[in-house]
């Protein structure tokens, strides 16, 4: 089975994209996008504000909670020359809301804009942070790929405090601009509360409050999980065959309260945006593998690219995230932290999620062999169907309800 999906050759997932069918900026209301409808084969469509007809009542919705961090530092050296320092990640990871609280110093997996130019010592910039004047330094500690870069500075104010000063959105490169003040607020979900995204979760900046209360009016539950969104999200594939490709690792906070609630739903849910995908699918292999393996470390919950291919799956989802919860109950935990590189493409059997809400993907990227392997391999017609009815895509697009 595992050789079948990694020999997949990306070029079958290619598709035309003009320009000008990017949406470069976001309609002036988030509800009023249009809404693809693809429901057992069948095609049609609707706007995003007349979701809440379109799911089943009693359904659990799960939505990604995370906010996009202003991740991008631009500081000038003494000779002219301008860094750019995007920061990815914590160098550990595992309590982002403390990192942000931070005061004084912290360590960041970051990537380097001309790189070349920053053989060593350390760069500044000087701010204004709450009324007080604020040096912050950075230092490339270590380097590679991804680069590990020190942040220090005086003052007293947080990490994040700081970022909202000196840091820049950022924004999908495919929209081929700069970012603009608009972004700040057009680019974040409106439920949006845990900091730490480097990319929106794109299919949720449809969601208005008014159609929130519309489903909850409707009887489907509304929940929330956290992935915070790497900028592996934008990677090519760059390889012939899927099984050449290493997807980016993403960590994930899922509450107990909540996966209560989907053992009470049966294991079933309706997914707002791939990310949400990604975790809800993460959380079955998680709880399958401390089911075999009860003594298993807290601090080493991971799901790899290629686990779901590696045998045979048969334990029901109920009973996997029955695992996980007590688990998590054993040790006072009130919530899962972990990491998912999970590779979702043809050949995945889809164990929690039973509908997604989803925006159209970039051709031949991961995200879109995660659709064709939802709609067992359908996607043709809908991304045929999208650009024939002048929808438009990615990032700032328009919508879809898929319900294989």
């Amino acid at each position: 089975m595992m050789s079948d999906t990694k020999n997949i050759e990306i070029a079958e997932y290619d598709y035309p994209l003009p320009d000008d069918r990017i949406a470069k900026y976001p309609l002036q209301k988030r509800d009023s996008s249009k809404l693809l409808l693809y429901k057992k084969g069948t095609v049609a469509e609707d706007i995003f504000a007349n979701l809440p007809a379109h799911v089943q009542p009693g359904s659990l919705m799960v939505f990604n909670n995370t906010k996009v961090i202003q991740a991008r530092l631009r500081f000038k050296k003494d000779t002219g020359a301008q860094i750019e320092v995007f920061c990815l990640e914590p160098e550990h990871p595992n309590d982002y809301q403390l990192i942000f609280q931070q005061t004084g110093e912290c360590v960041w997996n970051c990537l380097v804009g001309n790189s070349s130019r920053w053989k060593g010592g350390v760069l500044t910039q000087h701010l204004t942070v709450n009324g007080e004047d604020v040096v912050l330094s950075a230092e490339r500690i270590a380097s590679g790929a991804v680069n590990s870069v020190r942040f220090v500075w005086n003052g007293g104010c947080s990490f994040a405090e700081l970022l909202e000063v000196a840091g820049e959105l950022p924004i999908p490169p495919y929209l081929n601009r700069k970012t603009e003040e608009s972004d700040k607020k057009t680019y974040q979900t409106v439920y949006s509360k845990i900091k730490g995204s480097v990319a929106a979760p794109t299919a949720g900046l449809h969601f208005t409050p008014e159609v929130m209360q519309a489903l909850a009016a409707n009887g489907v539950q509304l929940a929330e999980v956290t992935l915070h969104v790497g900028a592996g999200t934008f990677k090519p594939v760059k390889s012939d065959a899927i099984g050449g490709h290493e997807m980016h690792e993403e960590y994930i906070e899922v509450g107990v309260e909540l996966l209560k609630r989907l053992i009470s739903a049966g294991g079933k849910a309706v997914a707002v945006g791939t990310t949400s995908v990604r975790t809800l699918e993460s959380l079955y292999f998680i709880g399958e593998w401390l089911h075999d393996n009860p003594s298993h470390s807290i601090d080493t919950l991971h799901v790899s690219q290629w686990q779901p291919y590696e045998r045979e799956h048969t334990l029901p989802a109920v009973e996997a995230l029955q695992a996980l919860v007590d688990y998590l109950e054993e040790r006072g935990e009130s919530s899962l932290h972990a990491h998912t590189q999970i590779m979702i493409a043809p050949g995945y059997k889809y164990r929690i999620v039973n509908a997604i809400v989803t925006n159209f993907h970039q051709p031949k990227s991961t995200l879109l062999l995660l659709v064709s392997a939802f709609v067992n391999g359908d996607w043709k017609s809908i991304y045929d169907y999208a650009l024939s009815h002048d929808f438009r895509f990615l990032s700032y697009g328009d919508s879809s309800l898929l319900i294989p």
